[in-house]
């Protein structure tokens, strides 16, 4: 098959170039800017476009498909010729159902926790040699490539995303799925530039349990009430199997889940990430993996990529940086570090990034969410709201909408980067939440802080 990707560059939209590529498919891309990882992963696969930006002369009369990213826009010159041409034109999610619909198909929903959990199941996979297809939205240790794609592999495990499928298919990507057996791991509220209210937000969750397939599996959180509402409420012939935070513990900064065998050490931490592994065993068991194969696998799992990874280590201080941002994400990660190092000073700083996190009415919902920090601290840049066309907020707003006694607030990234290195980091944590860089900060060198 020839196929063409409008925005090739994009973490998802590259990553299942590369899939298709290695399954021998002939591919092109464009794009009008492509940034690294996905630069250099393009280049080593031969795909990288000889020329940035849009040409309708891309779009050859011999293209079996054309797959469109959400970084293009409806007018696109090169998704215009596809139409006028008649060529078939897939979103992400419905070509890569195209792919599935012949296997089974394990979907990973859920408003947090998808990535890692999804990341867990692989792992275990990997450990224990079991070949199964996959979609996951961060990299893995021992993974080339976040898809992967085959014909003879029983077994596709998807991370379902709510946002959409693309600039003319406004369905979330997890409802185009159809999933065999589908894992739901907690709602909270996201995305409000394309879901204005929390119960239109909820709606799409309910057709995601909806479109589970006629006696498919539903796994679902159930210590999340709206989670456990929906999954009681639905009238869809399924099974439903409901899953709770394991009993564990920490001893000197480890943490221990208590499992039938005695005690086993993890190399991850916090209640959240405990409360995903309960439902990654779940779905590994109805992939054919016994319990005890499940804890011996995971016990050597670190966690994936961006997520409360440890980028620095002293004997008094540890730095870790985490893709943390919305409001659950970063009430869930401030209390796991706290929990996991209770003796020592924990600093939590957090960059207002997205879309949802700088929108002056939305800045409520992080109501009392660095609560477990001992010193908090709120980056924000005015150019990131003005680019976005948001209203101006202000410290006062921010300071008034956390409800955190002794707020620090940040505008000026030279002021913020200065203010990390006057920082006393003797017996503490460090903890960087964000999607971005804070206005350009480079990681590594915050290694130089201890």
């Amino acid at each position: 098959m020839k196929i063409h990707f409008i925005a090739i560059g994009g973490s998802a939209m590259h990553s299942l170039a590369i899939a298709l590529a290695q399954k021998g498919y002939i591919i092109t891309g464009s794009d009008d800017a492509i940034f690294e990882p996905s630069r250099s992963r393009l280049e080593q696969h031969g795909l990288l476009p000889q020329n940035m930006g849009w040409n309708e002369d891309n779009i050859k009369e011999d293209l079996d498909a054309v797959i469109l990213g959400m970084h293009a826009r409806a007018n696109n010159p090169e998704l215009l010729a596809a139409q006028e041409k008649g060529i078939k034109i897939y979103s992400y999610p419905e070509f890569l159902f195209e792919q599935a619909k012949n296997k089974t198909r394990v979907v990973i929903g859920g408003s947090h926790g998808k990535t890692s959990i999804t990341s867990m199941i692989l792992h275990v996979m990997q450990y224990q040699e079991k070949d199964i297809d996959y979609m996951v939205g961060a990299s893995l240790e021992g993974i080339d490539n976040p898809v992967h794609l085959t014909e003879e592999n029983d077994f596709i495990v998807i991370e379902g995303d709510e946002y959409l499928s693309s600039p003319i298919d406004r369905r979330p990507k997890f409802h185009l799925y159809q999933p065999n057996i589908a894992l739901l791991s907690g709602i909270a509220w996201d995305h409000i530039n394309v879901f204005p209210t929390y119960e239109n937000y909820l709606e799409q969750f309910r057709i995601f349990i909806e479109s589970i397939v006629n006696g498919g599996i539903l796994v679902y959180n159930a210590e999340d009430p709206e989670v456990k509402k929906l999954a009681e409420a639905t009238e869809n012939p399924i099974r439903k199997h409901p899953y709770r935070t394991p009993d564990y513990h920490t001893e000197n900064e480890e943490t221990i889940l208590e499992v039938p065998e005695g005690d086993l050490p993890l190399e991850i931490f916090g209640k959240h990430n405990l409360n995903n592994l309960a439902g990654a065993k779940w779905i590994c068991q109805h992939m054919g993996i016994d319990e005890d194969d499940f804890y011996e696998a995971i016990a050597s799992f670190k966690g994936a990529s961006k997520r409360l990874e440890k980028i620095a280590e002293s004997n008094s201080t540890v730095i870790f940086k985490d893709f943390a941002h919305s409001p659950s994400k970063v009430r869930a990660t401030t209390a796991a570090v706290k929990e996991q190092y209770s003796h020592k000073k924990l600093i939590a700083c957090l960059e207002l990034h997205t879309y949802s996190s700088l929108n002056s009415e939305f800045l409520q919902e992080y109501k009392h969410s660095l609560e477990k920090a001992d010193e908090a601290v709120v980056f924000y840049s005015p150019e990131a709201l003005a680019s976005k066309g948001l209203d101006a907020i202000f410290e006062e707003q921010i300071e008034k909408a956390f409800g955190k006694k002794g707020l620090k607030v940040f505008v000026n990234p030279a002021v913020f980067k200065a203010q990390l290195h006057e920082m006393n980091l003797d017996n503490s944590v460090l903890l960087m939440m964000s999607s971005g860089n804070y206005g350009g900060l480079n990681f590594e060198e915050l290694k130089n802080l201890i």
